[in-house]
């Protein structure tokens, strides 16, 4: 995983395994030992070696869901935090699990706002904590949240959430 990252930060940056060791001074062979995994960095190598490709090592505390059973018996996930997506992924144009959609059109395109608000609708009553991970964007949530037509024991659960994403700075 640590090799991963390394490769992916030097990929991005532009970066030569030899330009990036003499940046981060280390040698070209030990960083290329990292890459591969057969070498692992201390964390403060890693960081070093990431600030050197113009990267930072940030610590994001991991998303939980819980289920929450409502009314009719009826299961949906609630996350501890709300996810963050990177733009790109935010905005695509997606089609959503079968599992998900039971009838009707399955493609969204997440960045117009009417098709974002209707597949965030569904993904929260019918999603799956992986499926919110992978679709919903805790700041545009937020942005929908007032307009999103929710049964009210899911928004009841969700609300904490949003409420706390709000406060935080």
């Amino acid at each position: 995983m640590t090799g991963t990252m390394l490769r992916d930060a030097r990929r991005a940056a532009g970066l030569s395994q030899t330009d990036l060791a003499r940046r981060a001074h280390t040698s070209r062979p030990t960083l290329s030992a990292y890459e591969h995994g057969r070498t692992v960095p201390t964390l403060q190598t890693a960081e070093r070696i990431l600030d050197a490709a113009g990267y930072d090592l940030v610590a994001v505390p991991q998303i939980v869901f819980h289920d929450v059973v409502g009314r009719r018996g009826r299961v949906f996930s609630v996350p501890n935090r709300l996810p963050r997506l990177a733009p790109r992924r935010a905005l695509a144009t997606v089609t959503l699990p079968s599992h998900i959609v039971w009838s009707g059109e399955a493609r969204v395109d997440l960045a117009d706002r009417r098709q974002r608000a209707r597949a965030y609708e569904t993904v929260l009553r019918e999603g799956r904590g992986e499926d919110i991970a992978a679709l919903v964007d805790g700041t545009l949530l937020i942005e929908l949240w007032d307009d999103l037509v929710l049964p009210p024991d899911i928004r009841a659960a969700w609300q904490p959430v949003v409420d706390d994403a709000w406060a935080a700075e």
